[in-house]
């Protein structure tokens, strides 16, 4: 499978999670688009690559300079930096509201899990 489709279904099994972590999640909401041409799904989707390119350009940058951080609390500071660049996506998209940090924590946790899940289920990998 060549890198654009991996890409394009890592996006697809992202915004089916941000599907789950909204109907899990009190305090996260996906604002669907019923008007848009796929509409709320191609809402859930907009997010989805929101967050994916946050993730890969913001993500290792945060996660370096918080190096210390992690080290020191054993990798549980890897959760708070989810819960901020959910946060940052949130902030950028006017479809993605999260309501308050234990929202986001939780949410930032269910979606690194079930990324984690979904990674050894299916080819997401993406290699240059």
């Amino acid at each position: 499978m060549n890198t654009i489709a991996k890409f394009a279904l890592r996006v697809v099994v992202l915004a089916v999670i941000m599907y789950l972590v909204t109907r899990l999640v009190d305090g996260i909401d996906v604002i669907g688009n019923d008007d848009g041409t796929f509409g709320t799904a191609g809402t859930y989707l907009w997010v989805a690559l929101l967050f994916a390119v946050v993730n890969s350009i913001v993500g290792p940058v945060i996660r370096l300079l918080s190096l210390p951080f992690v080290v020191l609390t054993m990798g549980l500071f890897l959760l708070v930096i989810n819960a901020a660049l959910l946060g940052l996506t949130a902030a950028l998209s006017d479809r993605l509201t999260v309501d308050g940090f234990v929202a986001a924590l939780l949410g930032g946790f269910l979606i690194a899990v079930c990324s984690w899940i979904a990674e050894l289920l299916l080819p997401l990998k993406v290699r240059g």
